[in-house]
């Protein structure tokens, strides 16, 4: 802790690892979600902030089959290392056998590479040469399981690394590592290769959609708490629906994650650092902003002595995987938060959840056992994308339009301090106010006041509106409530 207080006022050491080599794994003939463009973006973006020459920008080189073996079995490596060398033909065959996998002539270099920076990264920071690092690699790793790639994965880039170093490099002294895993899809691989460790605490927040969302599976739910000597050191938090923003992770930090890990007191911390939860990503349907993901970090950066190393997961939309990978590098070499006084509240079913996954990792870690407030309204880190953010048809708005309304302080982002609470509302409030509607016309339906002949789908607001004066006053109402209309006019 006294290197990280130290680093506030000293320059901090931040090592930064690309290669445009990584760029060469593409799809061939369409532009998937996992594509070059990802890291290119980013790169781009700190060389335009300014932030390169702040920055220890390294060197790195493709793993070593010995290293990859440590979590990986020998034939999924020797898949990944002669698949580049097939026909295009033979590629696809392959490929269609797994879950949202593509291989092509650079796909065999691009994960060696992946690999092979997060170790270096990783030791070098353990080491002390670095305070921190952010290994901007692909393709990502969370996904790839011990003897398969799935889901845009070929090897697990963290697993490896966490491995290399406990397993590898006793002299560095590092005994107990944290990952934490905030992409908005489960870390299933990452879970397995480490549910029977104690050494390894693995935190991961997700949407889990009662086990709907990719990976598809009930390994994301809270009650996966580990096995043997790992039993209890495996954390899920899943969230069952998106909209999730700032405050939610906020809350989830504050009451599960930051209680255990100051009890665990890791050695180093590595986060798999996907950004696809961010505001206006096409896979995640969460709201995190740029702020929101460098709060998080900054809460973690008074652990093992500030030791952090971060490797990109997911992040599909070029924007906010660029604004919000240069919050968090702005961070790890400032440690410094930015001064907000905005009230920071959480969806409802955010408390709830929070109950559940402490009541179920309490036996483990006493700690969580305490009791909290009913309601958990954080008032010492305010996000500046706050509840009002929720309220806004966010999805309809490009990333440029949501970061200048953050930066402005446009009034349709912001709102003072309130003493009352909001309710919660999804953020894309006209699908809620159809389904509203729906269910009304349905309702009606069952009492005879709309004709059963009636279409079964919602039909458009003017029939809507033609089925009497009943169901006008409901519709001009249920606009009012949720302010597409200003004034009440029933």
């Amino acid at each position: 802790m006294e290197k990280a207080k130290k680093g506030r006022t000293e320059r901090r050491r931040v090592g930064l690892l690309f290669d445009e080599r990584m760029c060469k794994h593409k799809q061939a003939g369409g532009k998937h979600p996992e594509n070059p463009e990802r890291i290119r973006v980013i790169w781009d973006n700190l060389n335009a902030a300014g932030l390169l020459p702040r920055c220890v920008v390294l060197n790195a080189k493709e793993s070593e089959d010995n290293h990859l073996a440590l979590v990986h079995s020998k034939e999924h490596i020797d898949l990944i290392k002669t698949i580049s060398s097939k026909n295009l033909k033979k590629m696809r065959k392959i490929a269609n056998k797994y879950d949202s996998i593509y291989f092509n002539k650079g796909s065999s270099e691009a994960a060696y590479l992946a690999a092979g920076f997060v170790i270096e990264a990783t030791e070098r920071v353990a080491k002390g040469d670095l305070d921190s690092a952010f290994a901007i690699v692909r393709p990502p790793g969370h996904h790839a399981e011990e003897s398969e790639p799935m889901g845009f994965c070929l090897f697990n880039n963290v697993a490896i690394a966490t491995s290399v170093i406990l397993n590898e490099r006793p002299e560095l002294g590092i005994k107990k590592i944290l990952i934490v895993d905030w992409d908005v899809h489960h870390g299933n691989s990452t879970q397995k290769m480490f549910y029977k460790d104690p050494r390894v605490l693995v935190f991961s927040v997700h949407r889990h959609d009662s086990g709907t969302f990719y990976p598809e599976s009930d390994d994301g739910s809270y009650n996966m708490v580990g096995e043997g000597l790992g039993t209890g050191y495996n954390i899920n938090v899943p969230w069952e629906g998106g909209g999730i923003g700032d405050a939610d992770y906020f809350a989830v930090w504050d009451h599960i994650l930051l209680p255990v890990a100051k009890e665990f007191d890791p050695d180093l911390i590595i986060i798999s650092a996907g950004f696809d939860a961010a505001i206006g990503d096409p896979i995640g349907g969460c709201c995190l902003s740029p702020y929101g993901y460098s709060i998080m970090l900054y809460k973690l950066m008074g652990f093992a002595r500030g030791k952090i190393v971060m490797a990109l997961e997911g992040g599909y939309n070029p924007t906010s995987l660029a604004n919000a990978t240069q919050a968090c590098i702005e961070m790890l070499l400032d440690y410094k938060p930015p001064n907000r006084s905005l009230k920071d509240l959480p969806l409802k079913p955010t408390w709830p959840l929070i109950k559940t996954v402490r009541q179920a990792l309490c036996i483990y870690w006493p700690i969580l056992a305490a009791e909290i407030p009913d309601k958990v309204i954080n008032r010492r880190l305010h996000t500046e994308v706050d509840a009002k953010l929720r309220q806004e048809e966010v999805y309809d708005r490009t990333p440029a339009e949501c970061e200048h309304a953050r930066v402005s302080g446009s009034e349709d982002y912001f709102e003072e301090e309130a003493e009352e609470e909001l309710e919660f509302q999804h953020p894309n409030k006209l699908e809620c106010i159809k389904l509203e509607l729906k269910t009304l016309i349905s309702e009606l339906e069952s009492q005879h006041v709309v004709s059963k002949s009636s279409s079964s789908s919602m039909p458009p607001f003017p029939c809507a509106a033609t089925q009497g004066p009943f169901l006008l006053f409901l519709l001009l109402q249920t606009l009012f409530c949720n302010g597409f209309i200003k004034s009440a006019v029933f």
